[in-house]
């Protein structure tokens, strides 16, 4: 009886043995590409042996991890990534909660809530549904949760294996990540009450009075958070929603779109920056500013693809509020000391802070954009030692073929005087050039990779066809290079 009943609680299962298992979901969650293809193999494998007895949940997993890969890949247009990500979406919340419906239905928020799946996750499988296709960005955002659900839940309590290290870690970054959202949320509802409370004439100056005392305490909480977890807190910071507002953030604000600057020299309204200057202003250090750029940096650059968009502007113009913060050089001779103390009150700071300048310069034009002109006028505006004369109106042409813009009407006779210079034209220059001093030997350095760069646009600026477009400098270099030796 004890062997019958002992029998009666195997299975067949499709994998070799728990080694295949880890190596699989491991894989699965690499985010390499390539080990994501082989996990997906294995698993095709594994449906081919168990066909009518497989699991639900790796069905869903690979369905999810597929759209990541062809998502990396680059073959699908938008709205095929869009289709691809709501299709595996609408599977995955369909098949995780069909196993709790009883005989009575139930609704699908309801189950899902019983499982701990994000209710806006069962909203997009409802927009789906209804043909009502949502933005590519939910899609992805929806996929990441899943996937996050499926490890939690399924993969790591599979053959008796408890969570492992890595898990734990990701869980850890979540529920951080969830922490930093709160307090961020806290912190909005509690500047819209200041704005709300102030009167129409006041609104404004309404945001940068001093702090009530809950809002000390929350800007406390915020920095003790901050010390621990700085670059997560920013992460979340240039999220949709906070240092980018949606339109109806700006519309609760006032702050209509004639009050920012031009998409060329963007910058941040003025109501909305006070928003944020009590935040960000307790956040101010050296080691935070230089931390906020570079994480800026990074997310210009992945908007490469829609560098005119509205999140796109938004990340150049806090890059903008940041630089003209630090640039001390123009002087106000006619201004009285109100006039001075109004004005540094709209600085997430006032101090001078000695910036990575030639680190900058090369963020500027990894990350083209519309703006990329304005940016680094004002990075060279600020250097100690900055390039002679000549060699940033060569940086100026470089970077309007990276962005394919003119330059502004001040500098225009200087463009229509000088050709595009060839790397041939900018070596021939340097060598007849007399030696820089010892404060210059930077310079010459940068003057290097400029001719670099140069190389790799000969042929854009001799050809008569198409210019590259903004993140094709890259892909063509190694064969522009290569053709010249």
């Amino acid at each position: 009886m004890n062997k019958k009943g002992s029998e009666k609680t195997r299975h067949v299962v499709a994998w070799l043995n728990k080694a295949e298992w880890d190596q699989v979901r491991d894989y699965l969650y690499s985010m390499d590409s390539s080990l994501q293809r082989f996990a997906l193999e294995r698993i095709s494998a594994w449906r081919a042996r168990c066909a009518n007895s497989f699991p639900v949940a790796v069905d869903c997993t690979a369905d999810l991890v597929r759209c990541q890969v062809r998502d990396r890949s680059g073959q699908l247009t938008g709205d095929d990534l869009t289709l691809m990500y709501g299709t595996a979406l609408v599977r995955f919340v369909n098949l995780i909660t069909d196993r709790q419906q009883g005989r009575k239905a139930q609704p699908l928020r309801q189950l899902a809530g019983n499982l701990n799946i994000p209710e806006w996750v069962v909203d997009l499988r409802h927009e789906i549904m209804r043909g009502t296709l949502p933005s590519l960005k939910w899609c992805r955002k929806g996929c990441k949760v899943a996937l996050e659900w499926l490890q939690q839940e399924f993969w790591s309590r599979q053959l008796g294996g408890g969570p492992d290290e890595q898990l734990v870690a990701r869980q850890k970054e979540v529920d951080a990540c969830r922490n930093a959202r709160e307090l961020l949320i806290s912190f909005q509802k509690d500047q819209y009450q200041a704005f709300d409370d102030g009167s129409p004439e006041d609104k404004g100056k309404s945001l940068w009075q001093a702090p009530l005392a809950d809002m000390s305490s929350l800007l406390g909480e915020i920095k003790q958070f901050a010390l621990g977890s700085r670059e997560l807190l920013i992460d979340v910071l240039l999220e949709d929603g906070f240092l980018v507002p949606t339109m109806e953030q700006l519309e609760a604000l006032g702050c209509a779109t004639s009050d920012s600057a031009s998409p060329t020299e963007p910058r941040v309204p003025q109501t909305f920056l006070r928003f944020w200057l009590p935040l960000l202003k307790m956040l101010n250090s050296s080691s935070f500013i230089h931390l906020f750029l570079e994480k800026l940096f990074v997310e210009l650059k992945l908007l490469s693809k829609e560098p005119n968009g509205h999140r796109c502007f938004y990340i150049s113009a806090w890059i903008s509020e940041v630089f003209l913060c630090n640039n001390n050089k123009f002087e106000y001779h006619f201004e009285t000391r109100l006039q001075k103390k109004a004005r540094m009150k709209d600085r997430i700071f006032i101090d001078r802070i000695k910036l990575r300048w030639q680190q900058l310069l090369s963020a500027c034009l990894d990350a083209p954009c519309i703006s990329t002109p304005h940016l680094i006028q004002l990075v060279l505006d600020d250097m100690e030692h900055p390039p002679p004369q000549e060699t940033r109106e060569k940086l100026f042409q470089l970077c309007s073929i990276y962005t394919q813009t003119e330059r502004s009407e001040a500098s225009t006779p200087l463009q229509q005087q000088q050709p595009i210079y060839t790397v041939s034209m900018l070596l021939d220059q340097m060598q007849h050039s007399s030696p820089m001093d010892s404060e210059r030997s930077e310079d010459r350095k940068w003057a290097d990779v400029q001719a670099e760069r140069a190389l790799a646009l000969r042929h854009v600026a001799a050809s008569p066809g198409p210019r590259l477009q903004p993140g094709q400098l890259r892909a063509s270099s190694g064969a522009t290079a290569s053709s010249t030796n």
